[in-house]
C-alpha cells in the first residue's frame, strides 16, 4: 500500500506594504495552505490574494487563527478567558470561510498558530475551547493537530475530522511538543537534514525527539513554515525526498 502524506505551509502572513515569505513559490510545492486570518498576521487583501492563488494551484485552503498580536507575530502567549478565546476563533474562521468562498474556493481545514497552538498542545481545555468554537461554525472542518499531544486527545474525544501533523523544521521534546524557539537548535534550517528527519518519521510512523526518543504518531500532514529564510529550500527538499522514496504527496 502506497504511503500518502500532505504538505502544508503557513502563509498569507504579509501585512499592507510589509512582505513575509514567498507564498506564490511555496504554493507550487505544498498541497495545503494555512492562511493567516488578520490577527497575528495578514489582512483582507493578502487573504484574498493568497486564497486566489491557492484555488488556481488546487491547494487546499485552511484557516490559521492566532492571538491578536501583530508585533509578536502570534508567538507570545496571551491570557484569555474561554469565552473570549471562543469568540476569537469564531471571528477568524468566519473571515477565512467568507474570503475562501469569495476567491472561488472552500475552507477545508483549520490549524492553530504559534503560541496558541503550543498552549493547546499542552492544555486539553484550551484545545477543546478552540476546536468546539471552530466546529460550531464549520462542523465538517478538518482540524490539523500536533500529533500525539493533548490536541489529538481532544479531537479523538470530539469525534471530528482531524489530521495528525509533524513539523519539518522544528525539534521535538519527549512529550511530542515542540522545543521552545528560544532554545538552541529548536529550529532546523538545513534542507537536507529536514528532509532526512521527515522521511524517517513518516516511514517509522513516529515522531523523533531531539534526544532520539521515538513517539508513535499518526502522521497525515507535514508543516513547512513559510517565514524562514530557508523555507522554500526546505519545502522543495522535503517534497523531493518523499517523492523519491515512493511516498505520494497529496492534500488531505
Amino acid at each position: 500500500m502506497t504511503l500518502k502524506v500532505d504538505l502544508n505551509a503557513d502563509m498569507g502572513e504579509s501585512f499592507g506594504p510589509w512582505k513575509m515569505g514567498n507564498d506564490a513559490a511555496l504554493l507550487d510545492v505544498v498541497t495545503s495552505a494555512n492562511i493567516a486570518c488578520g490577527f497575528h498576521a495578514g489582512d483582507p487583501d493578502v487573504m484574498a490574494q493568497t486564497m486566489g492563488l491557492a484555488v488556481e494551484k488546487d491547494v487546499g485552503i485552511g484557516a490559521h487563527p492566532g492571538f491578536a498580536d501583530l508585533q509578536g507575530f502570534g508567538r507570545r502567549r496571551l491570557a484569555m478567558s474561554p469565552r473570549s478565546l471562543s469568540h476569537m476563533i469564531t471571528y477568524q474562521i468566519g473571515a477565512a470561510q467568507a474570503m475562501a468562498e469569495a476567491a472561488g474556493g472552500t475552507l477545508r481545514h483549520f490549524k492553530l498558530h504559534g503560541a496558541l497552538a503550543n498552549w493547546a498542545s499542552e492544555d486539553a481545555e484550551v484545545a477543546r475551547c478552540c476546536y468546539q468554537a471552530a466546529l460550531a461554525y464549520a462542523p465538517d472542518i478538518n482540524i490539523f493537530v500536533l500529533a500525539a499531544t493533548e490536541m489529538e486527545t481532544v479531537v479523538r474525544a470530539l469525534g471530528c475530522s482531524w489530521s495528525g501533523e509533524i513539523f519539518a523544521d522544528r525539534a521535538y521534546n519527549e512529550d511530542a511538543t515542540l522545543v521552545d524557539r528560544s532554545l538552541p537548535n529548536a529550529v532546523i534550517s538545513d534542507p537536507e537534514l529536514a528532509a532526512q528527519r521527515v522521511l524517517e518519521m513518516v516511514r517509522s510512523k513516529a515522531i523523533i525527539s531531539s534526544t532520539g526518543t521515538s513517539i508513535p504518531a499518526r502522521i497525515d500532514t507535514i508543516c513547512l513554515h513559510g517565514d524562514g529564510e530557508s523555507a522554500l529550500k526546505i519545502a522543495r527538499s522535503v517534497r523531493q525526498s518523499l517523492t523519491a522514496d515512493g511516498i505520494k504527496v497529496t492534500k488531505v
